[in-house]
């Protein structure tokens, strides 16, 4: 590509904001030229506003550090300057479901990190190698924004990524009821250790929110176009719950699986490690060759050795084993920061460009 398209981020200074500029860095097809926050951050160049607030392992990249932060309120301007944006702003639902929406209806696509828009009807919540079809609502969405080029597409919870491709690659087995137990990473909740001391040694039985999420936001996923919208699948039925954990990054999900159909453990782990979608059939810059790994350890997946991933992109599965009362249980583990949040946003703009809704202004 010979000229690379501008971004802006929504929401820059903070942790998943951090996250997007750093995998942003040397993207050969997007390049970080704008950065917009909070407007007690605007007016100071990137490393003022962020101070010794950077969260990443890497250093911050050279290329941002001079950026002067822009007002994230003042749409219009921000807007001018870009050829899309990600967000990932920190405000209310409702502030986040308007700015958001205010920025697609200056034709500026807008790939979201937030959970505001997932239950919009005629916006897609998309995991790439999940459910890329749902990107055709966007036509839909268009029409009631009044855009020609103007569109919001979000991402799902970070908690959902363990085990929801895994019972997509299983859909042919027809799973219909699910028990997942997620322990998560505290950098779910945009914190480390240093800001949140009282986690270490410590396990906290409840993320608000969350649990609702788990059980819902696969439900969407699995959902067909139908009118315009997506109506979302009826089954499985999952039930969740989703425990904090003293780990910096990785989302862990204990997983219990009933089937109609009986497969075996060697077709279940067969459909696991084939299990591709369209970024790997296009080769998309983020998309991980492998997207799912079956480790045949019984100590495996370990977040201090599987985590990394294909980069964080890929998920790791291990303990297929049959249960008592269910028909078999897993272990999943996914980068909840990587897949389950920016790194799943760059993806899936990655595959919004290679589609044409994302297009130079």
């Amino acid at each position: 590509m010979s000229e690379k398209l501008k971004v802006g981020i929504l929401g820059g200074t903070g942790m998943v904001g951090q996250r997007f500029i750093s995998l942003l860095e040397n993207h050969p097809w997007f390049e970080v030229t704008t950065i917009a926050a909070s407007p007690r951050s605007a007016g100071k160049t990137y490393e003022e506003a962020v101070g010794g607030r950077w969260k990443m392992d890497t250093p911050m990249p050279e290329a941002v550090k001079k950026i002067v932060v822009m007002n994230v309120n003042e749409v219009e301007k921000v807007a001018s300057q870009v050829d899309f944006v990600f967000s990932a702003v920190d405000m209310t639902k409702d502030e986040i479901k308007k700015i958001e929406e205010e920025y697609a209806k200056t034709e500026t696509p807008v790939v979201s990190n937030n959970s505001a828009h997932r239950w919009t009807p005629d916006v897609p919540m998309i995991i790439p190698e999940v459910n890329p079809e749902h990107m055709e609502v966007i036509g839909h969405q268009r029409k009631r924004l009044g855009t020609t080029r103007g569109f919001v597409a979000v991402k799902p919870n970070c908690s959902i990524q363990s085990y929801a491709p895994v019972l997509t690659a299983w859909k042919e087995f027809e799973p219909y009821e699910v028990v997942a137990t997620t322990y998560q990473a505290i950098s779910g909740a945009g914190k480390t250790f240093k800001d949140w001391p009282e986690m270490v040694g410590n396990i906290i039985p409840y993320i608000g929110g969350e649990e609702d999420k788990s059980e819902k936001e696969p439900l969407r996923i699995w959902g067909h176009i139908e009118d315009g919208v997506i109506v979302p699948a009826e089954s499985p039925a999952i039930t969740c719950q989703c425990i904090r954990v003293p780990i910096l990054n990785g989302h862990t999900a204990a997983v219990f699986v009933k089937f109609r159909k009986s497969p075996t453990k060697e077709q279940l782990i067969q459909k696991l490690v084939e299990f591709k979608g369209i970024p790997q059939e296009l080769k998309l810059p983020s998309a991980p060759n492998q997207f799912i790994q079956y480790l045949e350890d019984d100590n495996r997946p370990q977040v201090t050795l599987d985590v990394d991933f294909e980069n964080g992109m890929g998920i790791s599965v291990g303990r297929i084993r049959e249960d008592s009362i269910y028909d078999w249980k897993f272990v999943g583990l996914s980068h909840n920061t990587v897949r389950g949040a920016a790194g799943g946003a760059v993806l899936c703009a990655e595959l919004l460009k290679a589609k044409g809704y994302i297009t130079k202004k």
